[in-house]
């Protein structure tokens, strides 16, 4: 049971205002969690306050009808994959993470799949553009960007996809972001999480946090 006790002892410290990386360190060592659980808690547990924020930001699929919608990609690939393998997990402030502790997104056999599920996604969404952000360091982006301006113009979707030195810097200057990274969520004005709205299109049922903890949701 040390999972749900260090829960409840990190949840303390971020509600009294303690560094995050700080707090998780101190109670991940004190009850000796393996690397899965304090990846877990890091990527999964949040203040009230960031909390209450994000719930602020987070847009409904029927509210993006007519919006120029900014896509965080290895963000959401790396998510949705992760969510096709059983491997992602509903966070507290309302957003699906990957547990995959993957890093940089690799190209393989799925790719091309995974990124036509997302652009007809974002058809049924009736949004007026979709801009695609991809990180031209990562290995093979130039195949990604590719596959996507193909996948854009089979559904007849208006879009760019574009290779950028940093796609944190580019999405910050957005209204509206597809993306699960806290960075860029704490900047903009609305979130959108695309891998969850495509779990329920599926019929994905992702555990929460709380479905493994076995805590009462606040």
């Amino acid at each position: 049971m040390s999972l749900p006790d260090a829960y409840r002892d990190l949840k303390y410290l971020l509600n009294r205002g303690y560094s995050k990386k700080s707090a998780l360190k101190f109670v991940a060592d004190h009850y000796r969690l393996p690397l899965r659980d304090r990846y877990l808690l890091a990527r999964c547990v949040f203040s009230d306050e960031w909390i209450a924020e994000v719930r602020k930001k987070l847009l409904t699929p029927g509210e993006l009808k007519g919006k120029a919608l900014a896509v965080d990609g290895f963000n959401v690939l790396i998510t949705l994959e992760s969510v096709l393998d059983g491997e992602a997990i509903l966070c507290e402030d309302g957003l699906v993470r990957d547990l995959k502790y993957q890093g940089k997104y690799r190209l393989n056999e799925r790719t091309p799949k995974v990124v036509e599920i997302v652009v007809e996604a974002l058809t049924g969404l009736k949004i007026s553009k979709a801009l695609f952000f991809y990180g031209k360091n990562v290995p093979k982006s130039g195949i990604v960007q590719k596959i996507t301006e193909e996948a854009l113009h089979r559904y007849c979707l208006e879009g760019e996809v574009m290779l950028v030195k940093s796609p944190d810097f580019e999405l910050r200057a957005f209204n509206t972001v597809a993306t699960a990274d806290i960075g860029i969520i704490f900047r903009v004005e609305h979130v959108f999480d695309v891998p969850h709205y495509v779990s329920e299109r599926l019929g994905i049922r992702i555990k929460s946090i709380f479905d493994i903890l076995q805590v009462k949701r606040r």
